[in-house]
């Protein structure tokens, strides 16, 4: 992985083979959004809630990423939430969608990340089985 960071801009590069959750869990942020990721992945696993869980959707070849957008936040334990969802070309064109669950990138992926110094997102499991974003500002 490539970064560059300027207070709280972070710019990414990944490279073939590397894990995309693991190289955005990676960052260090604690609170974040994600402005933005293109490139390819194979291997991605896709999530859709149907209200009770997430139904996982493979799709093994390599695929444009078009988008990638999200948040990284922090549950009461400490650990790391990325939160992102994707937008997937197939190379006949046909579009694939979801929560990311995981890829692997495929040639590269380049991402765009905003650090929020101000503002703390926190993760906490709800009711639904979902684990809900609750922002607050730092004190």
């Amino acid at each position: 992985m490539i970064e560059a960071k300027d207070k709280a801009q972070h710019v990414v590069r990944l490279a073939d083979g590397e894990d995309l959750m693991a190289g955005l869990h990676g960052l260090e942020l604690d609170s974040g959004v994600i402005l933005s990721g293109i490139g390819m992945v194979r291997d991605a696993e896709l999530g859709y809630w149907n209200g009770e869980t997430y139904e996982i959707h493979r799709i093994p070849e390599a695929c444009e990423l078009l988008t990638m957008q999200g948040n990284v936040g922090l549950l009461e334990n400490g650990d790391t939430v990325v939160h992102a969802h994707l937008t997937l070309a197939r190379r006949d064109g046909t579009v694939a969608g979801g929560h990311l669950i995981r890829a692997t990138v495929a040639n590269t992926v380049e991402a765009f990340l905003l650090e929020l110094p101000g503002i703390a997102l926190h993760r906490k499991p709800e009711a639904s089985g979902l684990v809900g974003l609750f922002p607050e500002v730092r004190g």
